[in-house]
C-alpha cells in the first residue's frame, strides 16, 4: 500500500469520527459563540484526543497498548465504559457498567463472525453494547466494545468510525513493524556478506608479519578483531557516526598494511557530528569501493557540520568510472555489500533525496557524497 493511500484511508476516517464525536461532544457544551464555535470546539476536542491514543495504538494490538488507548478512546465515544479485545481476550478495559470478561467476549465473538459492528445487550448491564471488529489487511485481529445506557443508531455510528480510526493506527503499526524487520533482515545480510577476500588477504596479511614484526601482527590482528566484531555483531538499524569511524578506521589499517606505500589516506572529521545517528555499515562499503578503484592513490574521507545535516564525502585519485555504469549500478537491486546497498538504504530510511551521489569520470577519479540528518528519522512507510 501506498503512503499516499494510506494517508487517505486513514484521514478519512478520522475526519468522519471527528464529526461525529464531535457532535456527541458538542451537544454537551454551550459556547458563547453559538453553533459554529461549539462545533469547532468540540471538533478541535476530539482529534486532540484521539492524538492522545495514537501513538499507543501505533505500537500494535496489545495488553500495554490497549491499556494506554482505552481511557482516551472511550473520552472519544463519551460512554460510560469501553473494552478493546483481541481474539481471544479482554485486553483493556474503562469506565463502568460493562459486563464481565466472558459476556464481553461473546459478543466480541459474534461480531467477528458477523464481520461487521453489531448491537448487543450484555446481561450484567442496564444499556446495550456496541462491538465493532477491527481490521488490519483484510483480516479481523479484536473488537471495540463500548457500552452506554442511551446505546443506539447514534452511537453505533460513531463508535464504527472510531473502530475504523483505531484499525488504520493499527495497520500503520503493522506495517511499520514489517519496515523494520526488512531493514534488520537487509542489515544482517549486509554483515553477513563482508568480502571473504577481504578476511583472507587480512589474514594472509597478518600472517607476513608475525615472524619479521610480531608486535605489529598482534597489532593488526588486535584491529581485524574489532572490525570483525563491529561488523557481524547484531545491531539495530542505527548506530553513531563515531562507532562507524572506529569501524572504518580499522578497515584502513588493515588495508594499508596489505598494500603499503600504494594505499594512502586522510580523514577530517567535526567533531560536532562524532554523535549523530547514522545507518550502520554506512561508510566502509564506500570506503572499500574508492580503495579497489583508486589503487595506488589516496582516499581522503571529509565529514563536515552543516547544521541540521553531517555531509559526509568519500574521494579517490584512482582510475575513475562511467558515470553511465554508476548510474546502472545504483538502479539495480543490492546484490551484497556496496554502493547500491547503502544507496538504496538511504532512500528507504530518509527519502529519497537522501541517496549518494556520485561525481566520477574515467581517469578523473571519484567523489562519493551523502547527507545524513542529525535527528534519527522515525519510521515511514515505502
Amino acid at each position: 500500500m501506498s503512503t499516499a493511500l494510506c494517508l487517505t484511508a486513514l484521514w478519512l476516517p478520522l475526519c468522519g469520527m471527528s464529526a461525529l464525536a464531535g457532535y456527541g461532544l458538542g451537544r454537551r457544551r454551550a459556547g458563547r459563540d453559538g453553533l459554529a464555535g461549539e462545533a469547532g470546539e468540540a471538533a478541535h476536542l476530539a482529534l486532540h484526543i484521539a492524538g492522545l491514543a495514537a501513538p499507543s495504538l501505533r505500537a500494535g494490538l496489545n495488553r500495554d497498548s490497549a491499556r494506554r488507548a482505552v481511557r482516551h478512546l472511550r473520552a472519544l465515544l463519551g460512554t460510560s465504559a469501553l473494552a478493546i479485545t483481541s481474539l481471544d481476550r479482554v485486553l483493556a478495559r474503562d469506565g463502568e457498567g460493562a459486563p464481565g470478561d466472558e459476556a464481553i467476549l461473546a459478543e466480541a465473538r459474534a461480531a467477528v463472525r458477523a464481520g461487521r459492528p453489531q448491537m448487543g445487550a450484555g446481561e450484567e448491564v442496564a444499556g446495550e453494547g456496541v462491538v465493532v471488529p477491527l481490521i488490519v489487511a483484510g483480516r479481523m485481529i479484536g473488537t471495540l466494545v463500548a457500552y452506554d445506557a442511551e446505546a443506539g443508531p447514534s452511537l453505533a455510528r460513531t463508535a464504527t468510525e472510531v473502530g475504523r480510526w483505531v484499525s488504520g493506527q493499527l495497520e500503520l503499526a503493522e506495517l511499520d513493524s514489517s519496515r523494520r524487520r526488512t531493514l534488520e533482515a537487509e542489515t544482517r545480510a549486509l554483515s553477513a556478506q563482508i568480502s571473504p577476500h577481504f578476511v583472507y588477504n587480512s589474514l594472509t596479511t597478518i600472517a607476513s608479519f608475525v615472524r619479521t614484526e610480531p608486535e605489529r601482527a598482534r597489532e593488526l590482528l588486535l584491529d581485524f578483531a574489532d572490525f570483525t566484531r563491529y561488523a557481524l555483531r547484531r545491531t539495530r538499524d542505527f548506530t553513531t557516526l563515531a562507532d562507524e569511524l572506529s569501524c572504518m578506521d580499522r578497515y584502513l589499517v588493515l588495508e594499508q598494511a596489505r598494500f603499503g606505500d600504494r594505499l594512502r589516506f586522510t580523514v577530517q572529521v567535526a567533531p560536532e557530528v562524532l554523535r549523530v545517528p547514522v545507518p550502520f555499515l554506512c561508510l566502509q562499503p564506500l570506503v572499500e569501493n574508492a580503495i579497489k578503484h583508486g589503487m595506488p592513490g589516496e582516499v581522503r574521507v571529509v565529514i563536515r557540520d552543516a547544521g541540521a545535516e553531517a555531509h559526509i564525502s568519500i574521494e579517490d585519485d584512482g582510475v575513475g568510472m562511467d558515470p553511465e555504469h554508476v548510474r546502472a549500478i545504483l538502479g539495480e537491486e543490492p546484490k551484497g555489500i556496496g554502493l547500491s546497498n547503502v544507496d538504496l538504504r538511504m532512500r528507504r530510511i530518509y527519502g529519497h533525496d537522501y541517496g549518494l551521489v556520485v561525481d566520477t569520470a574515467p581517469g578523473a577519479g571519484t567523489k562519493i557524497q551523502l547527507r545524513i540528518p542529525k535527528t534519527r528519522p522515525r519510521p515511514t512507510l515505502v
